[in-house]
C-alpha cells in the first residue's frame, strides 16, 4: 500500500491518540484503531514541528471524535490562551506559523485533556471576558453565558464599508464582539449568519430609495455616496423583502428575558420592581427587526407581511423621524 506522506498528516500522527480523557499519554496497553495503527506502521512518522494552526486542527479532530461540543472553538480558545491571546482570530501571521515550543505543546495538551472531560472551556482557561472585564473562573461559580453578552454580526457588500467597520471596531476595542462579513445579504443564507446561534435583534438601514427617485437625489449624495446602497429597486423594497424573508430563520424562537438569576422561583413578589419593568421593556425588543424605510413603505411592508403569513412576522410599531415622517419600522416575530 502507498504511504501517506502529507506533512501535516505526519505531524498529527506523531502525537499520542486521545482515547482516555485526562491522560497525558495513552497507557501501555492502549489500543489504536486499525486506521491509526496502519498509518503509524506504514509511515513511521517522527515527531515534527507543530504550529498553532496545526494544533487547532489536530485538537478539533480529537474533540469531534470524542463528541465534545464546539470542537473548533474549544481548540482555538485553548491554543490562543497558551499563546497569550484572547482569541485565535487576533493572532498575527507570525504567531500562527511559528513552530510551538515543547512547553507550549504540553500546556495545550494538558488543557485539552480537561476539555475532553467535558469541563467548560471557561473553567479550562481559568478566566473569561465579560462586558469588557476579564473575570477569573473557577467551578462551580457562575459562568458568563452568551445570553448575557452583546455580540454583533455586521454585513455589507461594499468593501469600503466593511473596512471602515473593522477600523472602528479595532479603535473601540470591540473586535472580539463583532463578526464582520463582506457579502451581499441578497446572496446569503441563514446558516452563514448563525455563527453565534439565533439572533435577538436585526437592525438594518437597507437600500430603500425607489429607483425612479434616484435621479432626484441631492448632488452631495449622487456624487459621493454609494448609489447601490441607496437604490431599493422599483418599489424600494428589494433588499427589505430579502431581510424579512431571512428573519424568521435568524431570530430566536423565544425572547424570554431572565431576571434575578438565582432567586427562588416560588418567592412571591407583591409588586413589580423597576428592574423587572425594564427587563420586560427590553424583552419587547427581542425577536425583532428594525428597519429604516421610505415614508411610503410602512403600509407597503404591512401588506407584504400579511400576504406572507408563513413568515410569522407582524408590524409592531412605526416610529417617526425628526421631521415627523414615518421612517422606522419595528417588526416582531410571533411565537410559533
Amino acid at each position: 500500500m502507498r504511504c501517506l506522506t502529507h506533512p501535516l498528516l505526519r505531524k498529527l500522527l506523531s502525537l499520542p491518540p486521545q482515547h482516555v480523557p485526562g491522560r497525558g499519554t495513552p497507557s501501555k496497553g492502549a489500543v489504536l484503531s486499525p486506521k491509526q495503527l496502519f498509518l503509524r506502521q506504514s509511515c513511521g512518522a517522527e515527531p515534527g514541528l507543530m504550529t498553532a494552526t496545526d494544533m487547532v486542527n489536530y485538537w478539533q479532530k480529537v474533540f469531534e471524535t470524542n463528541g465534545i461540543p464546539e470542537a473548533r472553538e474549544s481548540s482555538q480558545y485553548i491554543v490562543s490562551f497558551v499563546l497569550g491571546a484572547k482569541t485565535f482570530q487576533s493572532l498575527d501571521s507570525k504567531s500562527l506559523h511559528t513552530p510551538l515550543t515543547a512547553l507550549q505543546q504540553e500546556q495545550i495538551q494538558q488543557l485539552s485533556h480537561k476539555r475532553l472531560q467535558r469541563m467548560p472551556v471557561q473553567y479550562v482557561l481559568g478566566e473569561w471576558d465579560f462586558q469588557d472585564l476579564t473575570l477569573k473562573m473557577r467551578p462551580p461559580v457562575f459562568i458568563p453565558r452568551p445570553e448575557t453578552e452583546s455580540r454583533v454580526i455586521a454585513m455589507d457588500k461594499e468593501e469600503a464599508a466593511v473596512d471602515l467597520t473593522r477600523e472602528n471596531a479595532l479603535r473601540l476595542q470591540l473586535q472580539e464582539r463583532i463578526h464582520i462579513i463582506h457579502q451581499d445579504v441578497s446572496h446569503s443564507s441563514a446558516k452563514q449568519l448563525l455563527l453565534w446561534g439565533p439572533i435577538d435583534v436585526i437592525v438594518s438601514n437597507p437600500p430603500y430609495v425607489f429607483h425612479e427617485d434616484m435621479a432626484s437625489l441631492d448632488a452631495e449624495i449622487l456624487c459621493y455616496e454609494d448609489l447601490d446602497a441607496l437604490d431599493g429597486g422599483d418599489d424600494g423594497m428589494r433588499v427589505i423583502k430579502t431581510i424579512l424573508s431571512l428573519a424568521p430563520s435568524l431570530l430566536k424562537v423565544s425572547g424570554e428575558v431572565r431576571i434575578f438569576e438565582g432567586q427562588s422561583s416560588n418567592k412571591k413578589k407583591m409588586e413589580e420592581s423597576s428592574q423587572e419593568r425594564e427587563c420586560r421593556k427590553q424583552g419587547s425588543f427581542l425577536r425583532s427587526v428594525f428597519l429604516e424605510v421610505d415614508p411610503r413603505h410602512p403600509n407597503m411592508v404591512e401588506h407584504w407581511l400579511q400576504a406572507h403569513p408563513e413568515l410569522l412576522l407582524t408590524l409592531h410599531a412605526i416610529h417617526k423621524d425628526f421631521c415627523g415622517k414615518p421612517r422606522f419600522l419595528h417588526i416582531q416575530k410571533q411565537s410559533s
